[in-house]
């Protein structure tokens, strides 16, 4: 029976599991192997490599309902993404294939017992048929959200695709498992001892039907936000990135060489080209190609400008220049 409870990280793992034994293949998705002792939830998820916040933020809204403000940062989108690809390979792996093996064993009874009209095999048919759903259903988020969300992981934006578009197109699949076990219940007929296993293999459908539910509300409550923070502080990032480099572009235009400077300061004091020439000891064409490199790197043409940037620059006495 479930404990209505929060369940922190000073909690022992043992209580966890008792408490609520639904949580087992939770623990195996997690990577979280048994065998834990007396030792807490921090312990276990410090020992083996899992991020404990992420974990129970997942336990506590499996277990009480209870979901993450969206704009909670502290969730590790690497150990939801493990978690999730985990558990597609639990049920499409082990899951799926298990309860097609009981129901084909419990169908084959039932015809066995009873003149055979057919319906058993139009069960395990359409159960076929909901797997297969729900197995393209899994196998386009392995194919298109897994490896978009370890794309973001790695520092790298995408534009065609985003945790918005997932979200639009990520139906409830739990619908197809209700209606198969409704059928059963309703227009399966069966013997005294084939009741037992009827209802076991129905049981393992509600069970099925609850994990379907809850998988994809992680998903849509837990991990689309997580994934929504993480592409917006990757814009940020970007954003960021791009402005230290306009800086770093300015900076590196306004690096100008000593002998700039000097003409700089010359044709601050008012000088033609041919006084600098003179001054400096060079022809009047290298000045001219020397005010063509400053007016390029500065992106000033007025000698106001080059005043103003010759006093930021201390390359002029400010107070001289003043009284001048």
């Amino acid at each position: 029976m479930k404990r209505m409870k929060l369940y922190e990280a000073d909690d022992k793992m043992i209580d966890l599991i008792s408490d609520n034994h639904s949580m087992l293949q939770g623990l195996s998705a997690f990577g979280i192997r048994l065998g834990f002792g007396d030792k807490t939830v921090s312990e276990i998820c410090d020992e083996q490599g899992v991020d404990c916040y992420t974990f129970l933020t997942v336990v506590n809204f499996l277990i009480n309902g209870y979901a993450p403000k969206a704009a909670d940062d502290r969730i590790s989108v690497k150990t939801l993404l493990d978690y999730l690809r985990a558990s597609h390979r639990y049920f499409l792996d082990f899951q799926l294939p298990s309860i097609r093996k009981k129901l084909e064993e419990t169908l084959s009874q039932i015809s066995s017992s009873r003149a055979e009209d057919g319906r058993g095999l139009l069960i395990l048919r359409l159960y076929d048929e909901y797997a297969h759903d729900i197995r393209l259903h899994m196998k386009y988020e392995e194919k298109t959200l897994f490896p978009y969300v370890e794309a973001l992981l790695s520092g790298e934006q995408k534009n065609d695709y985003n945790a918005d578009i997932f979200s639009k197109h990520h139906g409830d699949t739990t619908g197809k498992f209700h209606e198969l076990k409704n059928i059963i219940i309703k227009y399966l007929p069966h013997d005294g001892l084939i009741n037992n296993q009827l209802t076991a293999t129905l049981y393992d459908i509600y069970n099925n039907e609850e994990w379907l539910s809850n998988h994809s509300n992680v998903e849509e409550v837990i991990f689309v936000p997580a994934i929504r923070i993480l592409e917006k502080k990757l814009k940020n990032d970007d954003v960021s990135a791009r402005i230290s480099s306009l800086i770093k572009n300015v900076d590196a235009a306004e690096s100008i060489s000593e002998r700039e400077k000097e003409i700089i300061v010359c044709l601050v004091q008012g000088m033609s080209n041919k006084e600098i020439a003179n001054h400096l000891f060079i022809s009047v064409n290298t000045v001219t190609t020397h005010r063509r490199n400053i007016v390029r790197k500065l992106q000033i043409h007025s000698l106001a400008g080059l005043t103003i940037y010759a006093i930021a620059n201390n390359l002029i006495d400010k107070r001289c220049f003043a009284l001048g």
